[in-house]
């Protein structure tokens, strides 16, 4: 069991929590969070670049003069790979660079990556996030007093339109919903904020 602290939003510890690992998969499985990461940096490849072969730029297909006898290395068409403005030797495509993985295996990915964020003692748990005025700087202080500095990933239970206005510009803050969590968006920053209710919705 790993025991973990649940934060008022002035950053006092109220209460502590028990999860148990074998809800999260009872082991971090690096394997498998490194093809998810894999995966998900692949599909954000736009893979839209193309570029025009020799066939396809505008231009003469006359020899541009005789083989021998100007004094110049001998040369074919002006449309040729090695003439200013001449089509691609090898030209790029379109393509599509997607890679999918079984939603078992996407969820076992995130609950490893959570677990991996809990044995570093980098989850923050907050009992409730309540806001008596709709400012970026009510947020920015909860996050001071919870002794969040650097990149953060806040998860809520369910989208709140409050909260995330306010929070949206907070730099190195990243909103997310609980439903929504993956592996690549809890890797990638340095600490994960829940709600206490958040935290019981993914164990459940």
């Amino acid at each position: 069991m790993i025991e973990i602290p649940i934060y008022n939003q002035a950053g006092q510890e109220i209460e502590k929590f028990q999860v148990d690992e074998n809800r999260l998969g009872g082991e971090v499985r690096p394997a498998l969070l490194k093809q998810a990461l894999v995966m998900y940096h692949a599909n954000q490849r736009q893979g839209t670049v193309r570029t025009l072969a020799r066939g396809e730029v505008a231009g003469s297909t006359r020899k541009m003069y005789r083989q021998k006898g100007t004094g110049n290395a001998r040369t074919g068409g002006i449309r040729n790979p090695i003439k200013k403005g001449g089509g691609h030797a090898k030209q790029k495509r379109p393509k599509d660079w997607r890679l999918d993985m079984p939603r078992k295996m996407r969820r076992a990915a995130r609950d490893s990556a959570i677990l991996s964020k809990l044995q570093s003692n980098e989850v923050r748990v907050v009992d409730e996030i309540k806001l008596e005025q709709a400012k970026t700087k009510v947020v920015a202080g909860m996050l001071k007093a919870l002794g969040i500095d650097r990149t953060c990933l806040l998860a809520l239970p369910q989208h709140d339109e409050v909260v995330e206005r306010c929070a949206r510009n907070i730099e190195h803050a990243t909103l997310t919903t609980v439903g929504q969590l993956n592996a690549w968006d809890i890797l990638r920053n340095r600490t994960l904020l829940l709600t206490k209710a958040g935290l019981q919705q993914i164990l459940a």
